[in-house]
């Protein structure tokens, strides 16, 4: 039998992207952190989200049926950890705006808008698959991941290397 204490040390050597899921009710914003973002499918566009079963967002996402996606950039772990957190006045430390209706973190780099699909109990959480309806975003810097139970980037990021694969083949044919 896998303990809870296996499975969690294990999964904590895997990298997730850190993203800030987010939906109105009742003319307020209210949001999470999550690290279970994955892209499902190409065509369409889809990506999972996973969300505990007690999470306070998932009961406003299942009757708005849509859901904002803020893909946090390196450099914004406070923001993710003030919406890991219990506090109900997340919104207040940040600057955000509605997009398509949904609050978008306005520093965030990327910025999904997902239409619920559909959503399949797993244990503890709540699959939500969503249908990606609108994309934007600069993403310029280097995303924001999680593991081994700290927040940083990936290391090809932080090597500040900014060519291009075509730059690579273009020096070595030389």
């Amino acid at each position: 039998m896998v303990t809870e204490r296996d499975f969690k040390e294990f999964m904590a050597d895997v990298c997730t992207p850190v993203a800030v899921v987010t939906a109105m009710a009742d003319g307020l914003p209210h949001g999470t952190t999550v690290g279970s973002l994955t892209s499902l499918s190409l065509r369409p566009p889809m990506v999972t989200v996973a969300l505990e079963h007690r999470s306070r967002l998932l009961p406003k996402i299942l009757r708005a049926e849509r859901f904002g996606v803020n893909l946090l950039g390196y450099g914004q772990a406070g923001v993710a950890a003030a919406f890991a957190s219990p506090a109900t006045d997340r919104f207040d430390e940040v600057d955000w705006c509605l997009d398509d209706g949904l609050p978008r973190l306005r520093e965030a780099p990327g910025w999904l808008v997902c239409r619920l699909q559909r959503y399949v109990a797993g244990g503890d959480h709540l699959l939500l698959l969503g249908l990606v309806v609108h994309v934007s975003g600069a993403r310029t810097g280097a995303p924001l991941v999680y593991g081994r139970r700290t927040f940083g980037t990936h290391s090809a990021f932080t090597q500040g290397n900014t060519r291009s694969i075509t730059d690579h083949i273009a020096a070595f044919a030389h």
